[in-house]
């Protein structure tokens, strides 16, 4: 396992006209398994073929620990790459793919044997090693890749480029489980390529997100759902997303929404205090969105667009000034669609953005804005 760091590393495909990866200074600790999230396009799978040498980065210089490797080809980075498709010799049997990765490195046949049929055992591919991998369904095929991926046991690092794409939904829940019982096995250092926020949120030990070839925040699940520190993050990490409100902040310190007050503005960072006035976008999770009845301060009247009925619990859609919101609530809301209801937004859970980076975010009125 390696800390694997990059300095300034950024890749264009252009000439440097457009940025696939902006120049970014960054550091994958080792032993730690990480999720990459974004949506498509956004320059994962170019920042994993960078990290593995199957791109040479435009700008920039790749370390693994005290050594440089920019220029280093794949082959000399000791690196185990899993991707998207299975990569696989389908001649072979499963258990012949499984061990060529050690067998080509003169790893000794008993040695081989052992850990073949650990990782077999652990990827529920006991009863298909002595088949050929052409007889495998697409979705077992990639089990085997993954095996492939994760048979070795000193690799600096083990990449996995969106590797249960094509699984079965049903397996890939018991998959994510076993990848981080095998990375609690190994200590390998984990960098998992993914679009999908389920996957990212229950695999990693962090969560690095990427948005228009720029890391905008990083940090364990549950604080980048508290705490989004990017209005991307708000929106992408959540189902629904983070509702994002246009306000005002007031001379007073209030935040408005139209003329409802809704809290005051806290700065962000130890030194608190408040934010100059000016627009301000409220972002605060459907979650914590308070719905209640009669219209008070601090909060804003809105009307109810809409309810979706999801079992569990309730969506309710609003709109506030003609800008649509999701409260989630309890099952069964007696909520219906043209009732006009009160929306309060918890200081602790609601924040303040400007230019799509938080900026603060809202605190108790203390009598200020009151009716």
């Amino acid at each position: 396992m390696a800390d694997i760091r990059l300095e300034g590393v950024g890749h264009s495909y252009d000439g440097g006209r457009t940025w696939a990866l902006r120049p970014t200074t960054w550091t994958w600790r080792g032993a730690r398994a990480y999720a990459l999230l974004g949506p498509s396009g956004c320059g994962k799978t170019t920042l994993l073929n960078i990290i593995s040498g199957l791109l040479t980065p435009t700008v920039g210089r790749i370390w693994f620990d005290d050594r440089e490797v920019t220029g280093v080809p794949t082959a000399g980075r000791d690196i185990a790459q899993v991707f998207q498709f299975p990569v696989l010799y389908e001649e072979m049997s499963v258990y012949g793919n499984l061990a060529f990765p050690l067998r080509n490195r003169k790893v000794p046949a008993e040695e081989v044997h052992r850990r073949v049929l650990r990782v077999s055992a652990m990827l529920g591919l006991d009863d298909v090693l002595r088949r050929r991998a052409r007889r495998l369904d697409p979705g077992r095929k990639q089990i085997v890749s993954l095996g492939r991926g994760l048979v070795r046991e000193q690799v600096a690092a083990v990449l996995l480029d969106e590797p249960l794409t094509v699984v079965d939904p049903a397996l890939k829940w018991t998959l994510r489980s076993k990848l981080k019982e095998i990375h609690r096995d190994t200590g390998h250092t984990l960098v998992y390529v993914t679009h999908d926020q389920t996957e990212a949120l229950t695999f990693a030990d962090e969560v690095v997100v990427l948005n228009d070839g720029r890391i905008v925040q990083a940090g364990e699940p549950a604080e980048l759902f508290l705490s989004p520190a990017h209005e991307f993050v708000g929106h992408f990490i959540g189902s629904p997303g983070m509702n994002v409100l246009p306000a005002e902040i007031g001379g007073d310190g209030v935040v408005r929404i139209g003329p409802s007050a809704v809290g005051a503005a806290g700065a962000a960072g130890a030194m608190g205090g408040g934010l100059p006035p000016g627009p301000v976008r409220i972002g605060v999770r459907p979650e914590f969105v308070q719905v209640g009845g009669p219209v008070r301060n601090p909060g804003a009247a809105g009307r109810v667009t809409g309810v979706d009925r999801m079992g569990s619990h309730d969506l309710v859609r609003a709109e506030i000034g003609g800008h649509p919101l999701i409260a989630r609530t309890e099952a069964g809301s007696p909520w219906t669609p043209g009732a006009v209801v009160f929306l309060h937004f918890p200081a602790d859970r609601t924040f303040l953005f400007r230019d799509e980076v938080r900026c603060g975010s809202l605190a108790p009125l203390d009598g200020r804005g009151q009716a």
